[in-house]
């Protein structure tokens, strides 16, 4: 046993490892392809890929008569804030570079953190810390500085494909404040596959109307090609979010968090390496502004969950059984407090 937690950290460390290339990669990969297919052949295909991926975990559920409640109908919203994110993120790489994109896409800090303070109240007392306010600032203040100091026009294709990355940032934002207030007490890996398989159909949908030749055009790729999209596909849509949980429950929330945030300059190095994306030294230093940014609204959201379990301690709440600890464990004292409250 005495080695069991330095193999659990290492393990952890090599999840977010993963994700953290998972995620800095997908927008590399999106943007080779857009020189052979078009956005909405992209997403259906790659979808239709990760659909295939996740499906067995609803089999074995259904198998096992185990699945959540309305499983379906709750994970409509959700899925239809993916749906909407995924179409503006797969266009973007055709209009900017993977880099800038990248960066602009970190405006999901802003929405999510906006939505979580409306519909959690456990959340609201981060609107009192000064830390907060200044982490907002800082993310606002550096995504406007990655488009106003840029080489990228503000008008035209370029301005195009700069809002299409900020609203698909937005909207990503908005999905994962949907899947927390949606899938309360879902497990992670059914909420993700459910999710997943209805955007996947959603994609679809989209894809045999506006996809040239209906999607068909896919069938033209060079063997090299259909890895690629394959890959992007794994490694984006079902690989990262798999490391991404197993590290959580591994290294915790805040370590596994503050650590994906480095992803836009992984992205930012293999646009310029690959593509000869240029990004300006003051793009560069507005994106050390956003994860500047980033870390201090992690330090509000550490300082907000040691105030949950300090109020937990004196009132006594009855903890839950638990079968995982680390995340799991704060987040069944947060319900505890949030119950507690409403009622």
């Amino acid at each position: 046993m005495t080695g069991f937690k330095p193999l659990s950290r290492a393990a952890g460390i090599a999840f977010v490892s993963m994700t953290l290339v998972s995620w800095g990669t997908v927008l590399l990969f999106l943007k080779h392809l857009t020189g052979h297919i078009d956005a909405w052949t992209a997403n259906g295909w790659r979808y239709s890929i990760a659909a295939i991926f996740w499906l067995p975990i609803l089999l074995m559920g259904l198998r096992r008569g185990d699945l959540p409640e309305r499983l379906w109908r709750r994970a409509f919203i959700p899925a239809a804030f993916n749906i909407a994110g995924q179409v503006l993120y797969a266009f973007a790489p055709y209009y900017i570079g993977p880099g800038l994109a990248g960066f602009l896409l970190r405006v999901s800090l802003i929405s999510s953190t906006a939505g979580a303070l409306i519909l959690f109240v456990d959340e609201r007392p981060l609107a009192r810390s000064a830390t907060f306010w200044m982490g907002m600032t800082l993310v606002a203040g550096g995504t406007v500085g990655t488009v106003l100091v840029g080489t990228t026009p503000l008008s035209g294709a370029g301005g195009f494909g700069i809002v299409m990355a900020l609203l698909s940032g937005a909207f990503f934002g908005l999905y994962g404040v949907s899947v927390r207030y949606c899938m309360r007490g879902v497990p992670s890996l059914t909420a993700f596959s459910v999710i997943s398989l209805l955007t996947a159909l959603g994609m679809v949908a989209l894809m045999i109307p506006m996809g040239r030749r209906h999607g068909l055009e896919a069938l033209n790729l060079s063997a090299m090609n259909w890895f690629l999209l394959i890959v992007s596909a794994l490694v984006g849509i079902a690989a990262g979010h798999t490391c991404y949980y197993a590290a959580m429950t591994r290294l915790g929330v805040a370590v596994s968090t503050a650590i994906v945030q480095i992803s836009p300059f992984l992205t930012a190095i293999g646009g310029a390496l690959l593509f000869g994306e240029s990004l300006t030294a003051g793009q560069w230093g507005s994106g050390f502004v956003m994860l500047g940014g980033a870390w201090l609204l992690l330090r509000a959201e550490q300082t907000r969950r040691a105030g949950i379990r300090e109020s937990v301690l004196l009132e006594r709440v009855p903890a839950a059984p638990l079968e995982d600890a680390g995340p799991a464990s704060a987040l069944a004292t947060e319900r505890a407090v949030v119950e507690r409250a409403m009622r």
